[in-house]
C-alpha cells in the first residue's frame, strides 16, 4: 500500500480567538479522490491551505509527499509538484489578460521551457474547450469558464498533487457537471494523481474515493461514500452527516 500523500498530526489552527482546526490527526490516502465535507466554516479551507503550503502550520505536524510542510527546504523542493487551486470564482486569475496568458503566466512561473509551456497550454485549453476562448480576457469569461481556466492555471506544470477548494461554488449545475467530468479525465491520464477537494455539495462527495468528515474544525469521521452509509445506517450522504454531528448540532 502507498504511503499517505498528507499526513497531519495533532494539527491545530486558530485566527485570534477563533480556533478553526482543533488537534486534527489524519491520513490522507494516496492516488484517490479525496473529500472533505461540511458546511461553511468547519474549517475546511483551512486544512487546506495548511496541507498546501499556503499557510504557516501553527501547532501539530504536517507531512505533504514525504516530508515536513513547515521545512523550507521541503517546501520548496515540492512546490512544483502541487497545485493549489483557492476558494472564489477565478482567485486564482489575472482578469485583464487573456487566457492564454494567464496559463502562460503560470507555466513561466513554474519554469517550463517555451516549447513544454506552448504543447501543455495547447493541451489544456484543447482538453477544457477553452481553445475557442484563447484571447478572451479572463475578466470576460463567465464562472464555469473561469473555473476551467483555473484548473488549467493549477495543472500547467503537471502535478502530483492537486488541491481544490470548492471549485464548485457559484457556478451552474452544468458547469458543474463539467468540471468534474474534466477532472475525472484529467485522473484517468494521469497515473497515481492525488486530488484533494473541499465541498459542502453532497451530491459530489458521493462520486469520491474516500470522504473526510469535518464540523467545528474537528474530524466526525473518515471513509468511503458507502462506508459512512453503513455506518449511520442512513441512506444519503446529507442524512450521514447529520447523523454524524454531535446531538446537540444536529
Amino acid at each position: 500500500m502507498s504511503a499517505p500523500v498528507a499526513q497531519l498530526e495533532s494539527v491545530g489552527l486558530a485566527y485570534g480567538k477563533t480556533r478553526a482546526l482543533d488537534r486534527i490527526t489524519l491520513d490522507v490516502p494516496s492516488g484517490r479522490l479525496v473529500g472533505l465535507i461540511g458546511p461553511d466554516g468547519v474549517g475546511k479551507s483551512s486544512l487546506l491551505s495548511l496541507i498546501a503550503g499556503a499557510r504557516r502550520v501553527q501547532t501539530g505536524h504536517v507531512d505533504v509527499l514525504g516530508g515536513d510542510i513547515a521545512d523550507a527546504a521541503h517546501r520548496r523542493a515540492t512546490c512544483s509538484r502541487i497545485a493549489y487551486m483557492p476558494q472564489g470564482l477565478g482567485k486564482n486569475l489575472y482578469p485583464t489578460l487573456s487566457v492564454a496568458e494567464n496559463v502562460d503566466f503560470f507555466g513561466r512561473l513554474f519554469g517550463l521551457a517555451p516549447h513544454d509551456r506552448s504543447r501543455r497550454i495547447a493541451e489544456l485549453l484543447e482538453g477544457t474547450g477553452l481553445g475557442p476562448f484563447a484571447d478572451r480576457p479572463a475578466g470576460k469569461l463567465s464562472g464555469g469558464m473561469k473555473q476551467k481556466l483555473g484548473l488549467c492555471c493549477a495543472l500547467i506544470h503537471d502535478p502530483e498533487l492537486l488541491i481544490l477548494d470548492e471549485p464548485t461554488t457559484g457556478v451552474d449545475p452544468l458547469s458543474r457537471r463539467q468540471f468534474w467530468e474534466l477532472v475525472e479525465g484529467i485522473r484517468s491520464s494521469r497515473a497515481g494523481m492525488s486530488v484533494i477537494v473541499a465541498t459542502a455539495y453532497m451530491e459530489e462527495a458521493a462520486r469520491f474515493d474516500w470522504l473526510v468528515a469535518m464540523d467545528a474544525g474537528r474530524l466526525l469521521d473518515t471513509g468511503t461514500p458507502d462506508e459512512l452509509l453503513q455506518r449511520t445506517g442512513t441512506s444519503t450522504l446529507d442524512a450521514a452527516f447529520i447523523a454524524l454531528l454531535p446531538e446537540e448540532r444536529r
